[in-house]
């Protein structure tokens, strides 16, 4: 029977600037020296690149995920994540473009853009995180509560799990999503195995995510992910499932 973990919001070995939001100039310094400090699995600079495949149209294109330069929000040095992809087909045209905001102390979003282009099913977001406060606001006009003090968007969720031990035949249960209502994210680690990928032969470990997103899947939708079974956690190979075009893959084409 697979074991349930409990996740903690900080996951235990997280470290934790403090209870009570402390005065912004202090939290500044804090956090600076926190990062530069940082034993992450992913660093500035890295960068991923993907063949990307679209079964139900047949679509083919590449795609990246990278951790750009750090930028200050609101006071908190964070690492900027990136992640795109293109897929064309004649007149067809599906892309994606997702930068998220992380404070790589506490592994928490303090903001999320995203640019989704598909045929008949576009979207954009544009989310301002406040991981103190337990809140969130967009550029639409929309807001919310958060059930955590540490949110995470579907981007820096990735690098969150770069970070989880990852046991075989556990399932682990995160309720660190900025939006309420897309909560629980339950991640079930499903075997160690080869897996061959344009960069190479890896030892990797097979996650499945399920996740709630009534907008991209209609109610409840399904990511795996192949990581490379080391320290640094690479993700060898997406798949997941778009409204009009199918699957997508994502297979890691060139070691950063």
């Amino acid at each position: 029977m697979l074991a349930i973990v409990a996740v903690s919001l900080a996951l235990g070995a997280q470290p934790r600037l403090a209870q009570v939001q402390p005065a912004r100039a202090a939290a500044s310094q804090v956090v600076v020296g926190a990062v530069a400090a940082l034993q992450r699995p992913f660093h500035v600079g890295e960068r991923l690149e993907y063949a990307v495949r679209l079964s139900a149209v047949n679509l083919r294109g590449h795609g990246a995920m990278w951790v750009g330069p750090p930028e200050m929000v609101r006071g908190t040095e964070t690492y900027v994540l990136h992640f795109g992809f293109k897929a064309r087909l004649g007149p067809l045209r599906i892309a994606d473009a997702t930068t998220s905001w992380l404070d790589p102390v506490r592994m928490a979003s303090l903001r999320f853009v995203k640019r989704e282009r598909q045929p008949f099913a576009s979207r954009d977001e544009d989310i301002a995180l406040f991981p103190y406060e337990q809140r969130w606001s967009a550029a639409d006009g929309r807001s919310g509560a958060n059930i955590t003090d540490a949110p995470l968007d579907e981007l820096s969720f990735i690098y969150l799990l770069r970070t989880v031990p990852l046991v075989t035949d556990s399932t682990y249960r995160f309720n660190r999503h900025f939006d309420a209502a897309r909560n629980p994210t339950l991640v079930r680690v499903i075997r160690r195995e080869l897996l061959r990928v344009g960069a190479g032969t890896f030892a990797a470990v097979l996650v499945e995510m399920r996740v709630r997103d009534p907008a991209r899947y209609r109610g409840e939708g399904v990511i795996r992910i192949h990581f490379s079974d080391d320290e640094r956690r690479l993700p060898l190979r997406i798949e997941s499932s778009l409204l009009v075009a199918g699957t997508a893959v994502l297979t890691l084409e060139r070691l950063p």
